[in-house]
């Protein structure tokens, strides 16, 4: 494994079984391999039920594969203790609303994140890291804390998860459809923060049915069919000139403004034709 390699995912499969007398199987994964480098933000596309959640959750520890194993900084990740674990790898839930618990202020998230490495740090240092942080992910601290869930939006729920990332300081997060259940204008928003955890030299596997957004922040795209891996390489390439058919029917599903519009009657002279007319 190189050095820059962080996450190596090698021949994973996950069968899930069902019965007790007839026993019946369902594929979660099959033989999935791909490599996550430190800093990176690797796409993971496909459609519902193409087993990218599996592979989600067994990175997470939340189940155990059937056979193929997962190492993180070569080492395999069920060696680890939990909390050493979860020190270095850390999630962004798709419903924000449902990360949080509702009898308690934002503010307990956030202060338990900061104690999470270092139990002892003070409240004064903890109260200044958290202003920071959620100052990083835009937004404003003291119209922040002190609030409950419910007293905010979805997209605001979403960036003091990124800021909880920040606190903990993990090597990975693995963000799963982060921006399925927030409004359409904050989508941007929460994908250019999650860009910025770059800066922090925090890899990102970012689990996506959507295209457009696997092209905007990925810099690598693994693209997955039935459990089994299709098509994986550099973004652009995979993504502008697909090889696999599976792949080239994705972008073909993509909405395309000129096939309802002939906008380039509109365009005045001079101007240039958008790439995507």
């Amino acid at each position: 494994m190189g050095n820059d390699v962080l996450l190596e995912v090698k021949n994973l499969t996950k069968l899930y079984t069902r019965g007790y007398i007839k026993v019946s199987y369902k594929i979660g994964c099959r033989n999935v391999s791909f490599s996550v480098r430190r800093g990176e933000v690797l796409g993971l596309l496909g459609q519902s039920g193409s087993g990218k959640t599996t592979v989600a959750n067994v990175i997470l520890r939340l189940i155990k594969p059937t056979s193929g194993a997962v190492y993180l900084e070569g080492k395999d990740i069920f060696s680890y203790h939990l909390k050493d674990y979860y020190a270095k790898v850390q999630q962004i839930f798709q419903d924000p609303y449902g990360s949080f618990n509702y009898f308690y202020r934002v503010d307990r998230t956030l202060h338990k994140a900061v104690s999470f490495k270092n139990p002892r740090i003070s409240r004064l240092e903890r109260t200044k890291r958290i202003a920071e942080a959620l100052e990083v992910v835009g937004l404003n601290p003291s119209e922040i804390l002190g609030r409950y869930p419910h007293q905010l939006s979805g997209g605001q729920l979403q960036r003091i998860l990124i800021a909880r990332v920040l606190l903990i300081e993990p090597q990975l997060v693995v963000a799963d459809e982060p921006t399925s259940m927030i409004d359409a204008s904050s989508r941007a928003g929460i994908l250019n923060h999650l860009l910025d955890l770059k800066e922090y030299k925090i890899a990102i596997i970012f689990i996506t049915h959507d295209v457009g957004q696997a092209a905007y922040i990925s810099d690598t795209v693994v693209v997955m069919h039935e459990g089994e891996v299709v098509e994986q390489g550099e973004a652009r390439k995979v993504l502008f000139a697909p090889e696999h058919p599976y792949t080239q029917r994705l972008l073909s599903d993509v909405p395309k403004l000129h096939e309802k519009w002939d906008l380039s009657q509109d365009i005045l002279p001079g101007q240039a034709v958008p790439h995507n007319y």
